[in-house]
């Protein structure tokens, strides 16, 4: 974990002001907010961010807006550039209440480039500006919460799958692990986080599997890394949660109107 970086915005001409801050894989930004919306995004590498329980993995074909004031945490599942656009919330056309993912294409990402630019004349700078405004389309998208939880055995259950999402064990056999029986645990996770055990584990196996797709890695890798025995028993749950195809997903191309952003 760094400490977050400076908050402060300098002053523009135009709405955005584009900041660059380099990230090694595994390395966060602690939590922090900004008096500016933001729009994170990363050329190459893949970022994570994530805001109270919601997390997004951020491939460079999306970027995620940030409403003003929102604290949040970003890191890199692998080395990253986190480039953030910062934009002035009393001048911004764009007033989305609630962090919103974003597809990015290759004119966007060309004019995040020349924005960064410091020799830009004012009247380029807003001509440019303002096709960035027209191009920020929202995906349809909402996070997928992996709720932590709270009693001591309920976490001990949550924190062995989260150390190995592949971890085969039944619900009886967690149960047994911890001393209590099936039906206490069941009771406990639904009470501690609203999902069934079957629920909360199926979340969490795509959130780590997302990061290893958003790589490059083949999907037959990625689901035997999360605990699924087959590709097509992982592309199944996966359809089912988010709504479309991992490869959709990650190119911003959802072809469902029920699609969820991971988080």
């Amino acid at each position: 974990m760094i400490e977050a970086v400076d908050t402060a915005v300098p002053a523009s001409a135009g709405v955005i002001v584009v900041g660059h801050f380099p990230l090694e894989s595994g390395q966060w930004i602690s939590p922090h907010s900004h008096t500016h919306h933001q729009l994170a995004w990363t050329r190459s590498g893949v970022l994570s961010v994530a805001v109270d329980d919601a997390y997004w993995i951020l491939p460079p074909t999306r970027a995620l807006w940030l409403p003003a004031g929102v604290v949040h945490r970003t890191g890199a599942t692998r080395d990253a550039v986190l480039c953030s656009l910062y934009l002035d919330p009393e001048r911004c056309a764009v007033d989305w209440a609630e962090p919103t993912a974003v597809g990015v294409d290759g004119l966007l990402a060309h004019l995040i480039a020349h924005l960064a630019r410091e020799d830009l004349s004012d009247d380029a700078r807003l001509r440019a500006e303002a096709v960035v405004l027209d191009l920020l389309h929202p995906l349809p998208a909402l996070p997928i919460d992996v709720p932590p939880p709270v009693d001591d055995r309920v976490r001990a259950v949550a924190d062995a799958l989260l150390a190995d999402p592949a971890d085969p064990r039944s619900l009886e056999a967690h149960a047994r692990a911890i001393g209590v029986s099936r039906r206490t645990l069941t009771r406990l996770f639904v009470r501690d986080t609203g999902m069934s055990f079957d629920r909360w584990r199926t979340h969490m196996r795509l959130r780590a599997a997302l990061p290893l797709l958003a790589e490059g890695r083949p999907v037959s890798q990625a689901a035997h890394a999360v605990g699924y025995a087959t590709p097509s028993a992982f592309l199944a749950a996966f359809r089912r949660t988010v709504g479309t195809s991992p490869g959709r997903y990650l190119n911003g191309d959802a072809d469902s109107g029920k699609g969820i952003t991971y988080g």
